[in-house]
């Protein structure tokens, strides 16, 4: 059934009268006009009333309400009974509950309530400035949308973007394409993101990062709690540090700035760069704390490390920028060169002012071991305490002090085997090039000799707790990586590729984003 066409109506003009001369087939209102259609009012000093038209020309003072959801002022007015819509311009301002628009010239559509324009305007609302070249309301949503350049003035941070929609009663904000959001804490880029300007909080996915002064943080999935300056990042995390010159990756972190503390798990990885070279350091957890003077690197449960010339392996690693010491905690192995060394407690000391790394220290325990380059044996120093140097990033000069002992097969210049010299003494000397025993001086009661091959049987040949572990060495960045981490990490890529493909699916919000009021500010997530 055809909707009946409802007339214009009007309630009060000082003065109605008709003038064909002037304005052929109009009534001609003038003071204090008021108009009804259908649930619109409205009021001028004047108009021009077309009834056959069923339409009105309205000048000075125009204000149209509709309701109490909307109040549309202007200098002019049209308005078209037939076709419910209306034409303001001339200091045009649209008035809701939640937001004034202040433009040139906006058009109407009670059919769809929706509300545009196609000049400059300014959205006020609450704490919150915006300005588009054009845009649309949606009067029952209470959303606007802008598919133009548009910008948000908050006291706290301006948004930018190509493609926005905001709801002016919740104060929500939906960004697509290349957008921006710029404060003095930070600065976020994303292409297709949430933010809520009331309580400010936010969920950013696709190309989306987060720039403060020091560190760089991205990810697949990125949540923001401006009030605590808390972040969490999920799938293909990467957390850049440009002050100490390192970079963590992961697939699920939390940031806390305030704090200067992070957190990385699923397949999480600390690159630090020292002497020229990348350090990947691997765990099931890393934590990073402290300012840039003095952060420390955490690192727990199966850590594995590789770096070009050195790899190992701990229970954990505690790292201090400040004193440049790395502890490796937990049954330490490391590797250097072809060498493998063992030991109670180990520690890696660093140079601040070279950047390079220094020293090795192994207290407890020591064995260092090494195949017979050309023969099926092992070259081996055992002592209490080993204190090395290292050169040009290669352990260079090894002490081992205290009840120290050593299988060594002797070679000449023809790598021929003159012997195996096995002993005891209270400290050796060890002098390495290109990570091989160039060579070894003993020191103080030293008791041994040189036997021939033949004359030393096998089982006389190998230390008491020699155990060589070649089959567990790390030989590359990938081998930190266990096989069950790759198979999660293969999972995890596959499952961000598929939803990035879904372009057109409505972007979901997080959590602790909706949930946030039930929640006690900046509690960390469960995961």
């Amino acid at each position: 059934m055809a909707q009946t066409t409802k007339k214009i109506i009007i309630k009060n003009a000082d003065l109605s009268e008709v003038n064909e001369q002037l304005i052929p087939g109009a009534l001609l209102l003038t003071g204090n006009v008021l108009i009804d259609h259908d649930g619109v009012v409205m009021t001028c000093n004047k108009a021009y009333f077309f009834q056959k038209e069923n339409y009105l020309k309205a000048f000075g003072n125009v204000q149209l309400v509709q309701g109490d959801t909307l109040y549309l002022n202007s200098k002019y007015a049209e308005y078209n009974g037939n076709l419910k819509k209306a034409f303001a311009t001339g200091d045009a301002v649209m008035t809701s509950p939640d937001a004034t628009l202040q433009t040139d010239t906006i058009n109407f559509d009670r059919n769809v309530q929706e509300v545009f324009y196609n000049s400059k305007g300014t959205i006020i609302n609450k704490d919150n400035t915006l300005v588009s070249k054009s845009g649309k309301y949606f009067v029952a949503q209470k959303k606007f949308q802008f598919l133009t350049a548009v910008t948000i003035t908050n006291p706290k941070y301006v948004i930018k973007s190509n493609h926005l929609d905001y709801y002016s009663n919740s104060g929500h904000s939906y960004l697509f394409g290349p957008s921006t959001i710029t404060s003095k804490a930070n600065y976020i880029y994303t292409e297709k993101g949430f933010y809520d300007t009331k309580k400010n909080l936010a969920h950013f996915l696709r190309k989306s990062y987060i720039r403060y002064d020091d560190r760089l943080i991205e990810g697949d999935s990125l949540y923001y709690n401006r009030n605590v300056e808390f972040a969490s990042a999920t799938r293909n995390v990467k957390i850049t540090d440009s002050i100490n010159r390192g970079i963590i990756k992961g697939h699920y972190a939390e940031i806390y700035k305030l704090k200067d503390s992070m957190f990385v798990t699923k397949r999480a990885v600390a690159v630090n760069f020292v002497d020229n070279d990348s350090v990947y350091i691997h765990g099931k957890r890393l934590m990073v704390t402290g300012k840039e003077d003095n952060r420390i690197i955490r690192a727990f449960n199966n850590v594995r490390f590789y770096k070009t010339d050195m790899s190992g392996k701990c229970d954990s690693i505690h790292s201090s920028a400040k004193t440049a010491l790395t502890k490796l905690i937990g049954n330490p192995i490391l590797w250097n060169g072809e060498s493998q060394i063992t030991g109670d407690i180990m520690h890696l000391i660093g140079n601040n002012t070279t950047k390079k790394l220094d020293s090795l220290k192994v207290l407890n325990n020591t064995f260092m071991v090494s195949r017979d380059t050309l023969g099926t044996g092992f070259n081996q120093v055992k002592g209490l305490n080993l204190f090395g140097k290292f050169k040009d990033g290669k352990l260079h000069d090894v002490d081992v002090i205290k009840n120290t002992e050593v299988v060594y097969f002797m070679r000449n210049d023809e790598k021929e085997l003159i012997g195996i010299n096995k002993n005891v003494s209270s400290k050796i000397n060890l002098i390495l090039e290109n990570n091989a025993i160039e060579t070894i001086t003993f020191f103080n009661k030293v008791d041994g000799d040189i036997f021939p091959e033949i004359d030393l049987p096998e089982n006389a040949r190998k230390l008491r707790g020699l155990v060589w572990r070649i089959d567990e060495r790390i030989k590359s960045k990938e081998d930190i990586f266990s096989k069950e981490e790759n198979e999660e990490n293969d999972k995890l890529i596959k499952e961000g590729k598929d939803e990035a493909a879904k372009e057109n699916v409505p972007m979901k919000i997080r959590k602790e984003t909706l949930n946030y009021d039930k929640k006690k500010p900046g509690a960390k997530s469960k995961k």
